[in-house]
């Protein structure tokens, strides 16, 4: 009976954070579009950040666009709690792909919308809409030059 009791109570507590598709908890920032939550990496569906060393061209001067990327998302977050919604199944990279949120704010939408990444249209149509409304408002990386974060990828 104590073993059961330990087991019962061993599987609760390690299945606390991670309930039907979800994951929550205080984040740590990897990079624009991935964070860790209880060592569990959430790679964000839909979207593409540069990458970290990536620099872009804003007002003829280059910046590092990827820093920026992760700057933002650090700072939307403000040490609060996120909760992802995850698929079943991890990429290639043993990461979980989801939908993360702060509060009601869709932290994939708002990395978009605000310029900070890209549809990732090779996966999802999801963001092709806020894509289009930071294009048209010159936000972000659209404010500049920037060579796509997956091309950019397979030319580095």
């Amino acid at each position: 009976m104590k073993i059961f009791n330990v087991s019962v109570i061993i599987l609760f507590i390690s299945s606390f954070n991670v309930v039907a598709g979800e994951i929550f908890g205080l984040p740590r920032i990897t990079d624009g579009d991935t964070i860790k939550i209880l060592n569990k990496r959430i790679r964000f569906h839909g979207i593409d950040t540069p990458e970290t060393k990536q620099f872009c061209v804003k007002n003829s001067k280059e910046y590092r666009c990827g820093q920026e990327a992760t700057n933002a998302l650090k700072k939307k977050i403000d040490g609060k709690s996120v909760t992802c919604k995850v698929q079943d199944r991890l990429d290639r990279y043993k990461r979980y792909i989801g939908v993360c949120f702060l509060g009601g704010i869709n932290l994939n939408k708002w990395m978009v919308r605000n310029g900070y990444a890209v549809a990732y249209r090779r996966y999802s149509k999801d963001y092709i809409e806020d894509e289009n409304y930071a294009k048209k408002n010159k936000l972000g990386l659209w404010s500049g030059n920037f060579i796509h974060p997956e091309k950019w990828r397979k030319l580095n």
